[in-house]
């Protein structure tokens, strides 16, 4: 993409709403505009990486079993009343009434639409397990929305759901989600750690929440250091492996991880006083085990091939899509702008031209566009006639992680500058090798 033809409404001051650096950022790298309070229009350069990172949410669940399927955001208020939730869930819930004077609701989360699919669909034990997801627009009526995108009422996210015939299988649906949520977030650059915590609305005792560490963290964690040095990384996993998804679970939650809410001082104490740690963190996801709490009350029931019929055991999973992209400018930035890691970036690299007009420079960073245009990448070619610090402060602002740099001077000797954004080094080298390192690290060779 040429950055002239591209729309990128960027600021130079911070708008005074902004209270947290990412609302700050997003605002000022002309990512989101504010609709209305805690409601924003995604603009390209948000959107890009708004898809990016549902992009990987997708794949991973695939990866572990489950099957994308899309429910409404609109649901009917009688599916809530028959869980009981419809009255409990307070005045988050925005409530609409239909011209047929039909109650309605605009979703914040989806078990009793998945639970009525369900028992419409599946009678038996042989159809078990079965996990169904979606990635949808959510709506919770936040009494004060902040932070931009970390606290909205309008967001996106994934919601899964589990079915299966008893409780030991229903906690190793729990325990291959957890192993997917650990791959989900390492591909977009975040250490999540897996923390126990409380169910709240959605019920239930198993429940874990993913925080990432950052600053303007809503939440005080305490933490064994040795959690932040594991990497899943590239290790295979087989999901329908009980004991491996199990060694992945212990491996992580058998170091102490706890939020304020859920702190226990004493087993605290037993971690070895040079690894504890205490820090502020973000929830980027949560998975939970509920049980028979939504089936039984909606009569999810299937055969259980003894000539009885029971209510399936129940899961709910769901990681804030919307809400990592803050999440992951929080962890990754500097006061320059945006950091973004490559598995998000909304662009692979940037390409600056140091003096626009000029003939060979002009070629040079054509070349260079199409060179990496044709490896499936895509760079942001800035062809405006701008000067030369304008151009490097738009580009360290949006963050993206590779920048070239094509100047008279140095085309004079052959040679182009590759620069890297989150370490600032440059390097020197042919039009050719930078290519070659681009293709390199985004795994194109």
């Amino acid at each position: 993409m040429r950055l002239s033809r591209y729309f990128l409404p960027v600021l130079k001051e911070t708008p005074s709403e902004a209270q947290i650096v990412s609302h700050r950022l997003m605002l000022r790298a002309g990512m989101i505009k504010q609709s209305s309070a805690g409601i924003y229009s995604w603009l390209p350069l948000g959107y890009k990486v708004l898809k990016n990172i549902e992009t990987i949410v997708h794949e991973e669940q695939i990866r572990a079993g489950h099957i994308p399927m899309l429910m409404p955001t609109l649901q009917p208020a009688d599916l809530w009343r028959e869980s009981g939730r419809y009255d409990d869930y307070g005045e988050e819930m925005l409530r609409i009434t239909d011209r047929h004077k039909r109650d309605m609701l605009y979703g914040p989360t989806n078990e009793e639409m998945i639970t009525d699919i369900f028992r419409a669909h599946v009678g038996s034990y042989k159809d078990l397990p079965l996990t169904l997801y979606h990635i949808q627009w959510k709506f919770r009526d936040e009494i004060r929305p902040r932070f931009g995108v970390m606290r909205g009422r309008e967001f996106l996210m994934k919601d899964g759901y589990n079915f299966d015939i008893d409780k030991d299988a229903a906690l190793h649906a729990y325990n291959r989600h957890l192993v997917s949520y650990l791959r989900t977030y390492e591909r977009m650059g975040l250490q999540a750690i897996p923390m126990r915590a409380d169910s709240g609305p959605i019920g239930g005792d198993d429940t874990h929440e993913f925080l990432v560490l950052a600053d303007t963290g809503e939440s005080e964690v305490f933490y064994d250091s040795e959690i932040t040095d594991l990497k899943f990384g590239d290790r295979a996993i087989d999901y329908d492996s009980v004991e491996e998804c199990r060694a992945v679970l212990d491996e992580f939650t058998s170091r102490y991880a706890r939020t304020d809410e859920t702190h226990d001082e004493a087993e605290f104490a037993k971690v070895p006083e040079a690894r504890r740690r205490t820090a502020r963190g973000i929830e980027v996801g949560q998975i939970f085990y509920f049980g028979t709490k939504y089936s039984e009350a909606m009569g999810a029931v299937v055969d259980n091939g003894k000539g009885g019929k029971v209510p399936v055991h129940m899961g709910s999973h769901g990681i804030g899509v919307s809400r990592l992209l803050g999440a992951i400018i929080e962890a990754s930035h500097d006061d320059k702008g945006i950091i973004w890691p490559e598995g998000v970036t909304p662009f692979h690299c940037g390409i600056v031209n140091l003096r626009q007009g000029d003939t060979a420079t002009d070629a040079a960073c054509a070349a260079l566009y199409a060179r990496i245009t044709e490896l499936g990448l895509e760079p942001l070619y800035d062809d405006r006639e701008e000067r030369a610090g304008g151009k490097f402060a738009t580009m360290d602002l949006i963050g993206l992680p590779w920048r070239i740099t094509v100047g008279p001077r140095g085309l004079a000797n052959g040679l182009v500058e590759l620069t890297s954004r989150r370490t600032g080094d440059s390097e020197e080298m042919t039009p050719e090798a930078a290519v070659s390192r681009i293709a390199e690290i985004y795994g194109k060779l």
